[in-house]
């Protein structure tokens, strides 16, 4: 795939995976919605139910902020197979930060159950160093 491939299915990917490891490299990967602003990912922690207020990602982040985010493409036809990965570092940023206003607008533009009900933050900001792709028709 060309960069402008790459980046292109990414940002139109409805769902990632966000790998993050702690401070011990014990890893963690949950999926994510996300917004694409230039070379930055944005997710934000909702209001979808959760196991615990205490997010084992934001506290990977904290700690270790090499992360890595994929998504993909799966079909039968071996040959419209396709992945995306985004390596960077990740950054957590409070609600009232004037970044995170501008993320969770760019999240609720993308994805209308947060028109009723925009998440309230914190904000994970992933800033790629790495985009790399693989396709099986090799576009």
């Amino acid at each position: 795939m060309t960069p402008e491939q790459t980046r292109q299915r990414f940002a139109d990917a409805r769902v990632a995976r966000l790998a993050t490891a702690d401070a011990d490299g014990r890893p963690h990967l949950v999926p994510m919605v996300f917004a694409l602003a230039g070379d930055t990912i944005y997710s934000a922690v909702d209001a979808k139910p959760k196991r615990s207020s205490s997010l084992r990602r934001l506290a990977n982040i904290a700690a270790n902020p090499r992360v890595a985010v994929l998504v993909d493409h799966y079909d039968d036809d071996w040959e419209a197979l396709w992945w995306v990965r985004a390596d960077g570092s990740g950054r957590i940023l409070d609600a009232d930060e004037p970044e995170s206003g501008d993320a969770i607008a760019r999240l609720v533009a993308r994805y209308s159950p947060y028109r009723a009900r925009p998440p309230q933050g914190p904000v994970v900001a992933i800033d790629v160093a790495r985009w790399s792709s693989w396709s099986a028709a090799g576009v």
